[in-house]
């Protein structure tokens, strides 16, 4: 139990707030009266010599001056938040269940109190700095939230109490829409007016089904949503590692109810439903940044939307995580570093070119380098990079952005895509005056860029003149680690590949057998394969003399060029990823 009588001030009253807000953290236990100023000076002084990268709290415990509760009641404290014990407190059912078991133990937080008719929230939390917990629930719930704090064993404690079980979506779909504003939503379709609508979108069941596909979306790290209405249903569907996979479906009714909550939340126009609309839901859960950026697009029965999950805390902004071998990763590193021309990463649309350059980006951001991007739209923020959205209502392109950013004094530049001549020109004008330019393509493969290149316009003398590289890449799906076993390929497996079994005498191959981690697929997480055409002077001439793709690629492989598909072989034989994932995703090299 807290003990209170010590402090000045009862940590549960308003006047605790009032005198302890926005207060440094001495000033504030000294207002308490936990210590003295002399105290304090000695802690500060420790904390200047031997306590260095010590915290003041830290010091004063270490001195016994104060607990380390005292330390986190001061911090509620200066946080504006009042400190409560949830020792033999009892929560009544509605509090409990205002939030989901899934959220509650995602975001460490417990309702204390709830006012259904105000919605307002009272949640406790361990730390008083974790402002987007609050955020969090009060976008995904729509209720005004406030926050106290308590012990963490307290909260702990609670949470095992209340939140053991876990909420199954076929549960809450079972007994969805059987009473309140859901039930008259049956058999009326598309027509129902706005004030229907809204009071459907704030309905309870709602938030909590929408909540908890979108927390189990983001715990099995989905990359993209789908809300998608048919004629006689409505599907809920998410993309794991490339692949699709769908969720129990709820009632084709409930259809406008949920996309109108996904409006609510991404800040969308509730009442029009026959243009495209886009948004974005920003969360933090579990301490991680979670962006929803949401796509509304109207069809023949009813609109269908997309969020794509841009989860900060689990994208691999290092190149040596994203999975370049070690001979492939000095080369990278060899491009990155010099003083100017181009680098191109192409791909198809969901092969990971962003996360790459971002991972370069991220390696070459320090305070001497200045770092401009042009981005449709911005994926990740990243601290250092000032990076610009493209924004074509207002008629601001990529070539537009390009153009205002040679007067800004950049180092590097990256250019979300080159789309159009006019692009391509200025980024080959950004890279003939000293800078290195980064940007991306829509090809097969690295040597058909240069025909993509031309086809837009681009002269070949300006191409060999700045293109330092063309770096390929796809994405595929790695072995589980937990269900991993080894096998031997069947020969009509192999010729896939073009190979025979003496080709692959003393290999070993590896395969998922499935398991709960991986949901009986056989695969958890992603590898990049990467295809790297560095440019030498014999390419250059081949490119001024407009050679074919074909004579392009024989030639940069005599020249150490690892094609996608001899990549994608060498991560077989690894036992990282199986022969159907690199046949699916790599063209072979005949």
């Amino acid at each position: 139990m807290v003990q209170t009588q010590a402090y000045k001030f009862d940590p549960v009253s308003d006047s605790f707030v009032q005198e302890l807000k926005g207060r440094r953290f001495g000033r504030a236990l000294t207002k308490l009266g936990k210590v003295t100023r002399e105290q304090v000076h000695q802690a500060l002084a420790l904390q200047t010599t031997t306590s260095k990268g010590m915290k003041l709290g830290e010091i004063l415990v270490q001195m016994g001056f104060i607990e380390p509760l005292d330390v986190l009641i001061t911090r509620s404290g200066m946080a504006g938040m009042k400190f409560v014990s949830l020792q033999g407190r009892n929560i009544d059912e509605a509090s409990v269940q205002s939030v989901s078991p899934e959220m509650a133990r995602t975001l460490g937080v417990v309702p204390i109190e709830f006012n259904a008719a105000t919605k307002q929230l009272v949640v406790a939390m361990k730390d008083p700095g974790n402002f987007g917990a609050v955020d969090t629930l009060r976008t995904m719930l729509g209720y005004r939230v406030s926050p106290v704090v308590a012990p963490a064993e307290e909260i702990d404690s609670h949470l095992k109490e209340h939140y053991q079980a876990k909420t199954q979506i076929k549960q809450v779909l079972a007994e969805i829409g059987t009473k309140g504003n859901l039930a008259n939503l049956a058999g009326r379709g598309t027509s129902l007016d706005q004030a229907t609508l809204i009071d459907a979108a704030n309905d309870n069941q709602v938030i909590n089904l929408l909540n908890l596909v979108l927390m189990q979306a983001i715990k099995d790290k989905a990359s993209d949503i789908h809300l998608e209405p048919f004629e006689d249903e409505f599907k809920m569907r998410y993309r794991i590692d490339g692949v699709l996979y769908e969720m129990d479906p709820p009632d084709k009714s409930l259809s406008m109810a949920l996309v109108s909550r996904v409006k609510v939340m991404a800040k969308l126009d509730i009442a029009e439903r026959r243009l495209p609309q886009d948004g974005r839901i920003e969360l933090n859960l579990g301490g991680s940044p979670v962006d929803l950026r949401v796509a509304v697009l109207p069809t023949m029965f009813g609109e269908s939307v997309v969020m794509r999950v841009l989860d900060r805390g689990n994208v691999q902004l290092s190149l040596d995580k994203v999975g370049l071998r070690e001979d492939d990763l000095e080369k990278v590193h060899g491009l990155i570093n010099k003083p100017n021309g181009i680098v191109i990463v192409t791909g198809p649309t969901g092969s990971g070119k962003t996360t790459t350059l971002y991972a370069a980006l991220n390696s070459l951001n320090d305070i001497s380098t200045k770092i401009l991007t042009a981005e449709d739209p911005v994926e990740y923020d990243i601290q250092g990079l000032i990076q610009c959205q493209v924004n074509h209502e207002q008629e601001l392109t990529f070539a537009k952005l390009l153009r205002s950013f040679l007067r800004q004094d950049p180092d590097i530049i990256l250019v979300g895509e080159i789309r159009d001549l006019e692009t391509a020109q200025i980024a080959i004008q950004a890279s003939l005056t000293g800078h290195l330019v980064f940007s991306t393509l829509h090809t097969n493969d690295a040597p058909s860029s240069i025909l993509r290149l031309m086809d837009l316009g681009v002269e070949s003398f300006l191409l060999t003149a700045t293109l330092e590289a063309i770096i390929a890449q796809r994405l595929v799906r790695r072995v589980c680690a937990q269900c991993k076993e080894s096998y031997i390929p069947s020969e009509e497996q192999l010729m896939e590949l073009s190979l025979r079994p003496q080709d692959v005498v003393n290999r070993t191959f590896a395969r998922g057998s499935s398991c709960e981690k991986c949901n009986k697929t056989g695969y958890k997480g992603r590898l990049a394969l990467y295809e790297i055409m560095s440019m030498d002077d014999t390419l250059r001439e081949l490119i001024m003399t407009q050679v074919s793709t074909a004579v392009l690629k024989m030639e940069a492989r005599k020249r150490g060029m690892r094609t996608l598909r001899e990549s994608g072989m060498l991560a077989i034989y690894d036992g990282q990823t199986t022969i159907e994932e690199v046949v699916r995703e790599t063209l072979g090299d005949e």
